[in-house]
């Protein structure tokens, strides 16, 4: 029995995203001063981008365009995932941190992925 969307806040996918940012926010509440417009600002930006393209993706009209907006939550998916490495690499993350975040980050990722895979199959309508 497939389960009605009725919006983006149904998808599991969002929820693990939104929930990705507010984890994302809490780590990076820690990071220095001198770092608000450096990765703090970028880590947020970026974790925050991926539940919003999925919301924009989920309302767009056509499969296409939700592809496009899922790619660019992808985008950001790698975009996070490339300034978290750095912060743990200068110390403003523990490893413990860093590896909490990563698994939020691959399993949006692979559910990402699988979601636009599904929307490219031509014989999927």
């Amino acid at each position: 029995m497939e389960t009605k969307i009725n919006s983006f806040r149904d998808l599991i996918v969002w929820q693990k995203a939104k929930e990705l940012a507010i984890r994302v926010y809490k780590i990076t509440e820690t990071f220095p001063r001198a770092e608000l417009f450096g990765l703090t600002n970028q880590m947020r930006r970026a974790a925050v981008s991926i539940a919003a393209n999925i919301a924009e993706g989920n309302k767009r009209s056509t499969r296409k365009d939700y592809k496009h907006f899922l790619h660019n939550a992808l985008g950001s998916g790698a975009e996070l995932e490339s300034h978290l490495e750095i912060a743990e690499g200068i110390g403003l993350i523990n490893t413990e941190e860093s590896k909490e975040i990563k698994f939020f980050i691959s399993e949006v990722m692979k559910i990402l992925s699988t979601i636009v895979k599904r929307l490219s199959d031509s014989s999927n309508p």
